[in-house]
């Protein structure tokens, strides 16, 4: 019989350390770097931090990352949805090598991902070519952009809805389809509901990657100022001309932005559980 008054021992032993070592870790790798970009920025003052996001070229690079990001995240979460579907619902020859292969934008060093769309999609590749003589050029323009970050964002959604898809009962569905619930009304009132918050994980994952990526999209993009010239290598070009302080601003705006939209994924995600 346990003492009255006897400490409860934690489940996991060492608790308090490993607590210790973890706070410190993060402290060491997130709060000081992401500190040490907020205190350069702000060597600006807060006028100088707005006249720098104000300028033309980086408001442009700003837009373009951003708004990339955000519709190469939502080009990919159907790709992304159907492909996860495909994998855990259907049994075919190769489907193995398929499921490796959805990891390969993973392990694929980026700046090789970005020489090979480039390859494939300049005014002379496999793909550009026949593409150029329709009127469409992907390289090397904004478009091109988008390509490279739905190539980088489709792994996300497939990984993060695949378990998900693989617990989901496959009786609810039954049961609709035996109510005599069309195909497309199963998968709006019934799968559809059930994936969201795992969407919603997928398409902030997604979106926060693209943001950020370089190496895939430096070649394929053209660079050119005001028209492809994303937020990250604006950021190396100021830092080549040794401007830091507005380097580190480009970032804290760039933090900000993802900070925003993922705390609004996150809180829309709680609630949609919290609804179930």
């Amino acid at each position: 019989m346990i003492a009255a008054g006897a400490r409860a021992r934690s489940a996991l032993p060492g608790f308090g350390p490993a607590l210790a070592v973890t706070l410190g870790w993060v402290g060491l790798i997130v709060v000081i770097p992401l500190a040490a970009l907020a205190v350069r920025a702000l060597s600006l003052g807060p006028a100088g931090i707005v006249v720098s996001l104000a300028q033309p070229r980086v408001y442009a690079a700003l837009r373009l990352s951003f708004g990339c990001a955000a519709l190469a995240a939502a080009i990919a979460l159907p790709l992304g949805l159907l492909l996860a579907w495909v994998l855990v619902r259907l049994r075919f020859p190769g489907r193995r090598l398929l499921d490796s292969l959805v990891d390969l934008p993973f392990a694929l060093p980026t700046a090789v991902a970005g020489i090979t769309l480039t390859d494939l999609f300049a005014p002379n590749g496999l793909l550009g070519a026949p593409l150029a003589q329709i009127g469409v050029k992907i390289a090397y323009n904004p478009l091109g952009i988008l390509v490279a970050l739905v190539f980088v964002s489709i792994p996300f959604v497939v990984r993060t809805t695949e378990p998900v898809l693989r617990d989901l009962p496959r009786e609810t569905e039954e049961a609709s389809e035996t109510l005599g619930a069309a195909p497309w009304q199963t998968l709006w009132h019934v799968v559809l509901p059930a994936l969201a918050p795992a969407l919603l994980v997928s398409f902030g994952l997604a979106f926060a990657r693209g943001v950020g990526e370089y190496g895939s999209v430096i070649f394929i993009a053209g660079n050119m100022p005001m028209v492809s010239e994303i937020a990250p290598l604006l950021i190396v070009t100021r830092l080549q001309e040794f401007d830091y302080a507005g380097a580190a601003a480009i970032g804290v705006a760039m933090l900000a932005g993802s900070l925003i939209v993922l705390s609004t994924l996150t809180a829309v995600q709680r609630r949609l559980e919290r609804g179930r």
